[in-house]
């Protein structure tokens, strides 16, 4: 499984679009959606993004709820009804929709924070006050994270 990793900075043009990096493109390659999928991030002051087999699962998890439940409805509603599909143009960009830029705080650049299966786009500088208190939760927390050795073995 591929995984979006790394940070990148890219320009904002004054069309909305923005170059996705070359590694996460490449995340998404042979999908039956030749971009990403981004929606307003639940967690933070940010856009997430991720490929479409990962908003397939997500809408397969809502649709094993009860069809008639009020968590069906939020989830559905509060995931589902804000995903933009994004298409890659020729040279790999996306464009950003209005209510998302204005959502993040966006103006002239952007920061691609690679999360495993889905990745961020950040404000430059909301992203660095978010990473240095995310860093310092890690550093106390760090003795919680274990690796699962099953994991991967099949």
């Amino acid at each position: 499984m591929a995984l979006f990793l790394s940070t990148y900075v890219n320009k904002l043009d004054k069309k909305a679009r923005v170059s996705v990096p070359s590694s996460f493109r490449a995340v998404v390659t042979g999908q039956n959606f030749t971009g990403i999928i981004a929606y307003p991030s639940f967690v933070s002051k940010c856009i997430e993004a991720t490929d479409i087999s990962r908003i397939e699962k997500l809408s397969e998890s809502i649709d094993a709820l009860d069809p008639f439940s009020e968590e069906r409805d939020a989830f559905a509603t509060s995931i589902l009804a804000n995903c933009v599909q994004l298409a890659f143009d020729g040279e790999g960009r996306v464009t950003l929709p209005e209510d998302l830029i204005k959502l993040a705080g966006i103006k002239d650049k952007v920061v691609f924070v690679g999360k495993g299966t889905t990745f961020e786009i950040w404000n430059p500088e909301d992203y660095e006050k978010y990473a240095l208190k995310a860093k310092e939760m890690a550093r106390q927390q760090r003795a919680k994270l274990v690796l699962n050795k099953g994991r991967g073995k099949e």
